[in-house]
């Protein structure tokens, strides 16, 4: 059953009603760790709403509840952490195994792999799985159905490493900081050919793609798939770990606060007004339509971005406020990093993105102009066009029970001053407030209009890009004194 949304924005829109909307038939005895992973924004909806913890609190503390709003890909959540009782057995095996040196962004990778933000992926790919991936941005499973895979997640290997292996069926993985924390069963390698993998996934070879040239590029020639063990949850010690919530600890927790529906929200960016009346419309939008408790999920990315954008500890600082000054209810809001890299791939990679919030439970998901899109890296114009993202994900094989929300355009009101959807009768009072824009107007120290972000919000970028001049100068004095 389609459910169907009038607007003056859109006229024919249709969600998708999921197949499996409604909760399992099915539940699991799980156990619930009332602190959460100790992450703060949630620990606030407790202490404004205290009656949720006495809910939990006077249940027994083995609890049934759902096994959430929407089943992961392949009808299992993947979890390939070892268990404890193995790690020292699987660790004493791994090294007598040839060793593969990861990089930061592996390390990313193998994190969302891990956690089944990629099921049913169970590993880096095999070249099958690779080649699906790349021509069809799909995998076809063994009872015949088809699940979205939009991104190759793959791991490359120097004709060094692939020596080194030669015929050995398991490999062990090494961090950057040289530690052994996974390895790879029955391996498989195959030919890494970078000119048709970055042609396929950007549509484009253009010089200055970020994760080409970061990763791609000076990768190696080779290939290697196989079956991930990770032998503990992969952790970064940056202050920031008690938001990395895995799908499975998410969908628990829409579980804990009753949520009868589940919206993700996508971004790379700090929240400024715009963003909030997008979300809090959405809500409103949701209620309208029947269901009771919608929860969004504030879902930045906190893989790999270009050196532009804003980095992940400010952008989460700058979120924190947003919360605390009530632009967003934190009764109704969940804020958690997601794990994976940004390719900037636009419509190719805007299917991963919704994929993977399936994956945590997420039965309806938002997107906007261009998700997942930049400037074309030699000319002046968008590398992909901007509407091409959310007709994609309203087509895109095995998205079918995920509702794609696609929203309306927020721009500043400079007659009512605030942030509002965009009225083209109105056209000439409205003010386009870019990215880029934003960050020049915090860089120069010069004030966004009044009503575009939360003054606490905005004072958390000026004091970054503060920082950011401060050390641009102190490098330079540093210059001129070697000199």
């Amino acid at each position: 059953m389609s459910l169907l949304i009038r607007s003056s924005y859109v006229s024919h829109l249709t969600l998708y009603q999921p197949r499996n909307s409604k909760s399992s038939s099915f539940t699991n005895q799980i156990s619930f760790d009332s602190s959460f992973n100790h992450n703060p924004f949630v620990n606030l909806v407790y202490k404004r709403n205290p009656t949720i913890m006495q809910s939990v609190s006077s249940s027994s503390s083995k609890m049934a509840v759902r096994s959430s709003l929407i089943d992961p890909d392949g009808g299992e959540l993947v979890e390939l952490i070892v268990p404890e009782s193995e790690i020292g057995a699987k660790k004493a095996e791994s090294e007598t195994m040839p060793k593969v040196k990861l990089t930061k962004i592996d390390l990313e990778w193998v994190h969302v792999i891990s956690e089944g933000w990629a099921s049913p992926l169970k590993g880096f790919m095999r070249e099958d799985e690779y080649l699906q991936s790349l021509h069809f941005n799909s995998l076809r499973l063994q009872n015949g159905t088809f699940v979205n895979m939009s991104l190759p997640i793959v791991l490359a290997i120097d004709d060094e490493a692939k020596e080194q292996i030669g015929s050995s069926q398991n490999v062990a993985l090494v961090c950057p900081q040289g530690d052994i924390i996974a390895s790879l069963r029955s391996v498989e390698i195959y030919k890494h050919n970078k000119e048709e993998r970055i042609a396929r996934t950007w549509g484009t070879t253009s010089p200055g793609l970020p994760y080409v040239e970061e990763y791609i590029t000076p990768s190696g020639n080779w290939l290697i798939g196989g079956d991930l063990e990770v032998f503990e949850p992969i952790k970064y010690n940056d202050g920031l770990d008690h938001y990395r919530l895995s799908p499975k600890q998410l969908r628990k927790e829409f579980d804990n606060r009753q949520a009868d529906a589940v919206f993700a929200f996508q971004l790379r960016n700090p929240v400024h007004n715009g963003h909030a009346l997008l979300m809090n419309d959405t809500r409103k939008r949701l209620l309208d339509m029947g269901y009771k408790n919608p929860i969004l999920l504030l879902h930045p990315l906190g893989g790999f971005t270009k050196a532009d954008d804003v980095p992940l500890d400010v952008r989460m600082e700058q979120h924190s406020k947003v919360l605390e000054d009530g632009v967003l209810d934190p009764e109704t809001t969940i804020v958690s990093i997601f794990p994976s890299p940004m390719h900037y791939a636009g419509p190719t990679e805007v299917q991963w993105h919704a994929k993977a919030r399936i994956n945590a439970g997420a039965n309806f998901y938002i997107v906007g102009r261009d998700p997942a899109g930049m400037g074309h890296p030699t000319e002046k114009r968008d590398l992909y066009d901007p509407d091409h993202g959310k007709k994609v994900l309203s087509m895109a094989p095995g998205l079918e029970k995920l509702n794609i929300l696609p929203f309306r355009v927020a721009a500043y009101d400079t007659v009512e001053k605030k942030m509002a959807f965009f009225d083209p009768s109105r056209a000439k009072e409205f003010l386009f407030i870019s990215g880029t824009k934003m960050r020049t107007y915090a860089r120069t120290g010069e004030n966004p209009p009044d009503g575009f972000m939360c003054p606490s919000g905005w004072n958390v970028l000026v004091k970054y890009y503060e920082s950011l001049q401060e050390s641009e100068e102190s490098s330079k004095q540093q210059a001129v004194v070697s000199a």
